[in-house]
């Protein structure tokens, strides 16, 4: 894991790649839990044998399922120290490039694209790569605005 300590190294970071997370299986039942807290049940995510005669042959995570894994993933490969208020200030880019098939297991390559001073302190702007193992095109590209400020406000 890489540790960014001061707003110095924040910003010499920019432009490079932090580093990869380990790989996560997407599994029928973390598929399940997210359908069930966000009421998405459509049957290409929690009906196997229906999905298994759909277009990818068996059930696929939620696209925001797999954007919902950044946090987790992030969280093994940078942070941020010291006393800092992270502030998730927004999504600027999201795609979807290819299905996360139960069980595939992903892992998130984190590029930081941008740091710009701010009144409030600094912001971040991150490339988060969802990569699917044993395959060439990521399941998700986003690219993440996070707003850093001193606890102190």
């Amino acid at each position: 894991m890489r540790v960014l300590n001061d707003r110095r190294e924040i910003a010499a970071a920019e432009g490079t790649e932090l580093g990869v997370s380990e790989w996560i299986q997407v599994t029928q039942e973390r598929i399940n839990f997210f359908a069930d807290a966000t009421g998405d049940r459509q049957w290409i995510h929690i009906d196997p044998e229906r999905a298994s005669e759909g277009p990818f042959g068996a059930t696929v995570a939620h696209g925001y399922l797999t954007l919902s894994l950044l946090p987790f993933l992030s969280a093994q490969v940078y942070a941020f120290a010291g006393d800092v208020a992270r502030v998730n200030y927004g999504i600027n880019r999201v795609r979807f490039v290819a299905p996360v098939v139960v069980d595939s297991k992903v892992r998130n390559r984190v590029h930081m694209l941008k740091v710009r001073d701010t009144a409030k302190g600094q912001q971040v702007t991150l490339r988060h790569t969802m990569e699917i193992k044993g395959l060439d095109k990521p399941a998700c590209v986003a690219e993440t605005v996070t707003l850093l400020m001193d606890a102190d406000g």
